[in-house]
């Protein structure tokens, strides 16, 4: 590639960088963010809910950045800035040109759930990277058969683990996709067990944190199967293929086509179609697929530029590709201020009729989509806990704690009460529930309590509660969470929680 070209792309890939940090201010942290991050507090071999690798990347930005908004949607912008890069070096090795690797690099941009998920620091932005990396490295090895890339193979394949199980379904697919395929001969390559050695041994410590906490994943998956994925409707997850992709999804079918009909390639097809195949049979959440889309991309982008040679025809391609986006960027990133989100869905269902995103997981619509209701109230709650901490006399501090009932709560106190001095909130929920202390010494005598109501068990055992404030933002999710300050137990504190702590045994 000309160095003008190479220039191009770094530049495309810096501005999917830029956007979304652009977009940064425009809401908070999402609720989900606030437990990754806070994570990243107690750096471990495993989670309640996800291996450690999101946790130990907080623990780094914290390090290095801190707790503020920027340190958390910092990371995930690189990685969309990095998927750029790798995608436009996949449609290289697909025997693409310089036109093919240019858009395939704005493709990538544009690509509505990559827009969404590199706007939140969760594992699914590093699944997203992962994924196209561990492909990208399966095309160098079959286009060079240098065994340095079944141990880089094995390299990825092993911090896949660490980030998310779902890396599974990819393996599989790769299995079945490389057997009936004329690569079936790299499963005679000893380089390929030694990488699937060095993957076993960095994914080591998390199956042993698995083996010793008894395996939390298999009741995580079953929570999960239980509240989300048994209403998964089939026919809205094959339509929401269509909606991830939207503005590039003829350039994903043009990469099927051409990964078919190349023999060479038909593998990275078959693969996608696999996973796909088996996330529906699953009921699998709809963005569980997205790992495939890069990979097709940037091979319909080879395609396209195969077939089109017109120069008029080459250039209407990535501006349709733009402009069919543009319309839909909030949907997929927040570029305005709340204000503006709540006025563009309102004139989405008063122009056009469409509720598109606003149904929440409870069926009923609100004025924003649950992703960005989850974007607010939290710096407000966390305010109102700092009012109510600050209200225990200093030298009683010792003898109180803050209680958070869901995970985002207490993720708001461990992140943004940062910049309150505010000692972590204690919560069942979530991994927080590994973190509760069983006894408290001295006893308390005070309690920062937040929740959506006040418990009859709280009510019961202190002699004094006062309403400090609550969350007053009626787009906000958490709309109507409450801080409340306990003082003057009836009885010791410790034995109300010892009771509390055997009757939950797990996070879910």
């Amino acid at each position: 590639m000309k160095f003008s070209s190479r220039f191009i792309i770094y530049g495309i890939a810096l501005f999917n960088i830029a956007i979304h940090l652009y977009a940064i201010n425009n809401l908070e942290y999402h609720r989900d963010e606030l437990l990754y991050f806070a994570l990243g507090n107690h750096p471990d071999f495993g989670y309640a809910t996800v291996p450690p690798l999101i946790g130990w990347v907080a623990t780094v930005m914290q390090s290095l950045v801190g707790h503020s908004l920027f340190a958390v949607k910092l990371f995930p912008a690189i990685l969309g800035g990095a998927l750029v890069l790798v995608s436009a070096n996949i449609a290289r090795e697909l025997n693409g040109g310089t036109y093919a690797q240019i858009i395939t690099a704005i493709s990538i941009v544009m690509l509505p759930v990559g827009l969404r998920a590199f706007h939140l620091f969760q594992p699914v932005p590093i699944d997203l990277f992962l994924w196209t990396l561990l492909l990208f490295y399966t095309i160098r090895y079959i286009n060079s058969e240098e065994r340095k890339y079944l141990l880089f193979l094995g390299i990825v394949a092993g911090i896949a683990l660490l980030n998310k199980y779902l890396i599974g379904v990819l393996f599989f697919a790769l299995i079945i996709s490389l057997l009936f395929s004329p690569h079936r001969k790299i499963f005679r390559e000893r380089f390929l067990y030694y990488g699937i050695l060095i993957a076993f041994l960095i994914f080591l410590p998390n199956l042993a944190w698995q083996i010793a906490n008894d395996f939390p994943v298999i009741g995580h998956m079953t929570a999960l199967n239980d509240n989300q994925l048994v209403h998964v409707d089939r026919v809205d997850f094959l339509m929401d293929q269509l909606l991830m992709t939207f503005s590039v999804f003829f350039i994903l079918l043009a990469g099927i086509i051409y990964a078919m009909r190349k023999s060479k390639y038909r593998y990275l097809a078959l693969s996608a179609l696999i996973v796909v195949s088996v996330l529906f049979i699953l009921r699998g959440k709809s963005y569980y697929t997205m790992g495939v889309f890069p990979v097709l991309i940037a091979a319909g982008c080879v395609a396209v530029e195969k077939v089109i040679k017109n120069n008029f025809l080459r250039l209407v391609i990535p501006a349709l590709i733009v402009l069919i986006t543009l319309p839909l960027l909030p949907m997929g990133l927040p570029i305005y201020s709340e204000a503006g989100l709540v006025a563009y869905f309102k004139d989405l269902e008063e122009d056009y009729g469409m509720e598109i995103g606003r149904r929440f997981e409870d069926g009923t619509i609100h004025s924003l989509p649950q992703d960005y209701a989850d974007q607010l109230g939290w710096e407000e709650l966390t305010k109102i806990t700092n009012e109510a901490y600050n209200m225990i006399p200093e030298n009683e501090r010792a003898k109180a704690i803050i209680y958070g009932s869901n995970y985002g709560q207490a993720g708001a106190i461990a992140v943004i009460g940062k910049k309150y001095d505010l000692p972590e909130a204690v919560s069942f929920h979530e991994s927080f529930f590994y973190w509760i202390p069983k006894q408290f010494d001295p006893d308390i005598e005070y309690l920062v309590y937040i929740n959506d109501e006040m418990g009859e068990n709280v009510r019961n055992l202190f002699a004094e509660i006062e309403e400090i404030g609550s969350i007053s933002n009626m787009n906000a999710r958490e709309y109507g969470t409450t801080v409340y300050l306990c003082s003057k137990p009836r009885s010791s504190f410790n034995s109300f929680w010892a009771e509390i702590v055997e009757q939950v045994d797990s996070p879910f």
